[in-house]
């Protein structure tokens, strides 16, 4: 069958511009072979080249005394840990696929970052996901949501992997457009990180893993344009999965990193042998001659098109050492999987691709990469006019309610808030037995086996707060994960970011993305946590009144707790301990769960956040761990304080326990009890621990009060709340069953 003709309109239905097929004819001083189209269209969409991102996001910080590898240099960051160890990790997201078909998606989603991980040489220890979907009212939302929670955890399961950590939200605005980013982290001895490099005239270059079919042809570029009613019939964009081959791959990649065998290896994710061959070749200041014809191939009569755009799952490219390649064979035979020789390393700036001998593709590599000469914009930016009214929000302009007990169980009940587990139980977070804390508290902590050593391993964002205030709600997702961490008895070390927003050219969008990149920037200096990489999902809109999602710069951060006797819980232990409320409440409700749920509004401003007095409040709070004073440590986020001391009274089914708390502050009720004021945590402490306790906290300058005791079996907050335990754990742990007990629709 003869290829389209190639012009300018075959060219823009690809997604490029005018401008930018221009500028292909100056490179190639021609016009492009239909397979060179396809191969500039996925390695310059926004997906693969950052075209609208990347001017930005190099002003993050990326430096760090730790880091093994600076952002974009590889296909995860690396952490030195100490003791010869290091650990790999990345997040990046799913997004348009799941609208479409979300168990694949997801599951894919999974599949694709832990290929990510052991490319460069780690064992994959642990996942963790941040979800966003509709309103649990609506059929479809649910659908989607116990799609993608399936997804996650079959993959997981079946690959032998934890899912030990994550968050979720539902929101109006992700109904169209669900949000899924997937994380995972790896181990890998600090010495053995491997490259995704091809260098070495000569070298050998193998694909390997599965065949290539015709699925998830042009994943790349559909996860560049916005969600319409067009993009059901993009269900070929959407990969599917095999877990148990996964497996198989990682035992035959990690073998033959073990055994120096190779040069470098990379993932076939987004655009498949395209971007593994335009991507290794760059980077090793190389280029690559390959031969289709020897790719295996599941499907009849595939293209080179085709064949060069397959998103088709579990596959690799791998440059070997000339002189290997009997072993490397043998060793992926051994695990049952393809090792072809498709072609060699050359040593000059081409990707040549023929298929039977014919050139069907003769294009440099270098012009085609990020960092390399793919296209860089910075879009033109506006103020939304939405915020001159969504801000204006005073306390005083907000009704308090007659009954606190009822506004109190309406929140615990959110789905923004209550029990997780109807998610969690369908992981396995506790294979290969490295897992110290698992999912219900702050943060997920893993052991570092031989060592004294523990990772802490947290996900966050509120998206309405970033919806309001777009730096300050991403300077908050730093500090929130990080309180996570610190609350753990973890120290932050590292962030990975998976930023999603709506349509870069849109300049309200771009606003919020650039104010969401300072913000972030702007933490993670006081934090001294560098960015070492992560994804850029645009494009998150819907058909539904021209809808975007919130913008939602999800934070994964990484911290180590040097030893594991300081590992810590948010769950209350002991009666009799003391509780201490450290930091202060403000007069603020914008942007709360409170507002939104027993209001029915957003608006106003996310909390006030001051950054370098959150480090100070979290710098004290983990020397108090580790002195050893500390039963329980729980940061307060969503619906504040009474939601906080609920959570430690009965998240830990096996040994739930009362409290009773007296509120002195000159705040209105509501305001006391629901507030989402940052820096503030909950710690209990036994009762002789106490005059130590308060004078470190004394000496730190950090403002705490002593509010009650651990004890019996009513959750009591003096004048507002009393109710019994078993009131709060029907109130917390039955909403999602609830909802995902009612009929599905796709």
């Amino acid at each position: 069958m003869a290829e389209p003709k190639v012009d300018l309109k075959l060219a823009i239905e690809h997604g490029l511009s005018e401008d930018e097929y221009n500028r292909i004819l100056g490179i190639l001083g021609r016009t492009p072979t239909y397979t060179e189209l396809g191969i500039f269209s996925v390695m310059w969409s926004e997906h693969c080249s950052y075209k609208n991102s990347i001017a930005l996001l190099k002003t993050l910080p990326r430096e760090g005394s730790a880091l093994l590898t600076k952002a974009g240099e590889e296909n995860a960051g690396a952490v030195d840990i100490g003791d010869g160890l290091a650990i790999v990790f990345k997040i990046e997201s799913h997004n348009h696929p799941t609208a479409v078909e979300p168990y694949q998606a997801a599951a894919t989603g999974v599949g694709g970052i832990l290929r990510d991980i052991f490319t460069m040489g780690a064992r994959p220890i642990a996942c963790l996901d941040s979800l966003r979907f509709g309103n649990l009212d609506e059929p479809r939302a649910r659908y989607l949501f116990n799609g993608a929670v399936k997804g996650i955890g079959d993959y997981g399961n079946s690959f032998g992997v934890p899912t030990v950590g994550g968050e979720v939200y539902f929101e109006e605005c992700y109904s169209g457009n669900p949000l899924v980013n997937a994380m995972a982290v790896g181990i890998v001895k600090s010495d053995s990180l491997i490259s995704a490099t091809a260098r070495g005239a000569g070298n050998p270059v193998y694909i390997v893993g599965s065949s290539t079919g015709r699925d998830g042809i042009h994943g790349a570029t559909f996860a560049s344009e916005e969600i319409s009613e067009a993009s059901e019939s993009k269900r070929p964009s959407v990969q599917i999965g095999d877990p148990f081959t996964e497996k198989l791959l990682l035992e035959a990649t990690l073998e033959i990193i073990k055994e120096n065998l190779i040069v470098g290896v990379q993932d076939m994710g987004a655009a498949g042998i395209t971007c593994c061959t335009t991507e290794m070749a760059a980077r090793g200041k190389s280029g690559m001659e390959i031969e289709l014809a020897k790719v295996p191939v599941r499907e009849k009569n595939m293209t080179p098109y085709e064949i060069m755009l397959s998103e088709s799952q579990e596959r690799m490219l791998v440059a070997v050492k000339k002189g290997n390649e009997q072993r490397v064979e043998q060793i992926f035979k051994k695990w049952g999987l393809h090792a072809v020789q498709i072609g060699t390393v050359i040593d000059r700036d081409r990707v040549v691709v023929r298929n039977n001998g014919e050139i069907v593709a003769d294009v440099p590599a270098d012009v085609l990469v990020l960092g390399g000469g793919a296209p860089v914009y910075v879009r033109e930016k506006q103020r939304p006019a939405y915020l001159d009214t969504a801000n204006k929000l005073t306390v005083d302009e907000i009704p308090a309610p007659k009954d606190m007990t009822r506004a109190f169980f309406d929140l615990l009940s959110s789905p923004n808030i209550a029990d997780r587990s109807w998610i969690y139980r369908q992981y396995d977070h506790t294979v290969r037995t490295n897992t110290a804390v698992g999912p219900s508290s702050d943060a997920a902590v893993m052991r570092i086996r031989k060592t004294r050593k523990a990772i802490a391993l947290a996900t966050d964002c509120n998206g309405r707060y970033c919806y309001l205030n777009p730096r300050r709600g991403a300077q908050i997702a730093v500090a929130e994960a990080a309180r996570n961490i610190t609350a753990s008895g973890g120290r932050p070390v590292a962030i990975t970011n998976c930023l999603n927003f709506g349509n870069p050219y849109k300049p309200e969008m771009y606003w919020c993305f650039t104010e969401a990149v300072a913000g972030m920037g702007e933490a993670c200096q006081v934090f001294d946590t560098p960015v070492t990489g992560g994804n850029v999902s645009f494009y998150n809109e819907d058909q539904i009144g021209n809808r975007a999602v919130y913008p939602t710069p999800v934070i994964g951060m990484l911290g180590i707790i040097d030893d594991i006797a300081h590992i810590t819980t948010q769950y209350f232990k002991s009666d009799g301990d003391v509780i201490l409320l450290i930091g202060e409440t403000h007069a603020e409700l914008g942007g709360s769960e409170y507002l939104k749920v027993v209001h029915g509004r957003v608006c106003g401003d996310c909390p006030q956040i001051d950054l370098a007095h959150e480090k100070k409040t979290q710098d004290a709070v983990r020397r108090l761990i580790s002195s050893g004073l500390v039963r329980s440590c729980h940061d307060l986020s969503e619906g504040g304080l009474a939601i906080a001391l609920a959570e430690c009274c009965i998240s830990d089914r096996e040994n739930q326990i009362g409290c009773r708390v007296s509120l002195t502050s000159s705040l209105r009720a509501d305001v006391s009890l629901f507030a989402e004021s940052q820096s503030r945590f909950v710690i209990s402490v036994a009762e002789a621990n106490v005059s130590e306790a308060t004078k470190l906290l004394q000496l730190a300058s950090i403002a705490f009060h002593q509010i009650g005791r651990v004890g019996g079996d009513r959750f009591v907050i003096e004048s507002f709340i009393d109710a019994s335990l078993s009131q709060l754990s029907e109130s917390f742990f039955t909403t999602l069953p609830r909802f995902m007990d009612r009929p599905i629709g796709v």
